[in-house]
């Protein structure tokens, strides 16, 4: 655990010599580029008609979320570019890939969840946890880059902490009601319907990854290396997208079946 007195690093450039945390950062960040742009490629050859929240949800966090995250960032620790110009980069796709991310989980929930409460609820959870989480942590962070202030970089550095809890907390329930509602139906599936089965197994699998990819990002932090999380970070999110594209537009034809029988 690194002390909250002290300003993150990195918020200044990247001063240390450890090659290997330098290498990590750019193998990361390599990595969450190469995903974003295959899938903004298979998007557009997969998707007949562009629209729908799904479509853009996915799109705008590939393209406003994932890419200039994680180059804000690379840009920010190796001082490539002005502070003000990979701060603001790097908090425009913080604003559109993190909740974007549970966004497009809540975009097809409806296909497993049928009480509008739920999905109400979850709706609310998502709205409601942007706006108390990202005004004051974006606060936080140019008060912290700019003035500096003891009580300033103390109320980020636990901001910070506090939101990426917060917001893996949120991924876990979203996850967690889509593995019990799979359960349900998977439950009510004919054995014989091998292709729904598979379906529904993969939508549980990748939703129990989802939740080790979460902890993996929070036990990052909590140790005190927050290079490497922020550089982490748009990595892990593009998996999970590519992920959920994978399976969740399989869930459309599934459900369509299903509901055309008894």
């Amino acid at each position: 655990m690194t002390d909250l007195s002290e300003p993150p690093e990195g918020i200044h450039g990247y001063h240390g010599n450890n090659l290997a945390v330098q290498t990590l950062m750019i193998v990361f960040t390599s990595i969450a580029l190469y995903n974003a742009i295959e899938l903004f490629i298979l998007l557009f050859l997969t998707f007949q008609s562009y629209r729908g929240l799904y479509f853009w949800t996915l799109l705008l966090s590939v393209v406003l979320g994932v890419i200039p995250h994680a180059i804000g960032y690379l840009l920010e620790f190796f001082s490539l570019a002005p502070l003000w110009f990979s701060l603001t980069l790097s908090t425009i796709g913080f604003y559109v890939l993190v909740p974007g991310q549970s966004v497009v989980l809540y975009s097809r929930l409806h296909l497993v969840v049928q009480s509008s409460k739920v999905l109400r609820f979850v709706l609310w959870l998502i709205i409601i946890d942007a706006v108390i989480l990202l005004i004051p942590t974006t606060v936080l962070t140019f008060c912290t880059a700019y003035v500096a202030q003891p009580a300033m970089i103390r109320g980020y550095n636990v901001m910070e902490r506090m939101q990426l809890a917060w917001f893996c907390a949120q991924e876990m329930v979203i996850s967690g009601i889509y593995i019990i509602e799979t359960v349900k139906l998977l439950k009510m599936m004919p054995d014989k319907d091998r292709r729904r089965t598979r379906i529904m197994y993969e939508l549980l699998a990748i939703n129990l990854v989802i939740i080790l990819l979460d902890i993996c990002l929070l036990v990052v932090e909590y140790i005190g290396f927050h290079s490497l999380q922020t550089t982490l970070k748009p990595m892990v999110y593009s998996i999970k997208l590519k992920l959920e594209f994978g399976v969740l537009g399989k869930l459309v034809s599934v459900v369509q079946i299903q509901q055309s029988q008894p």
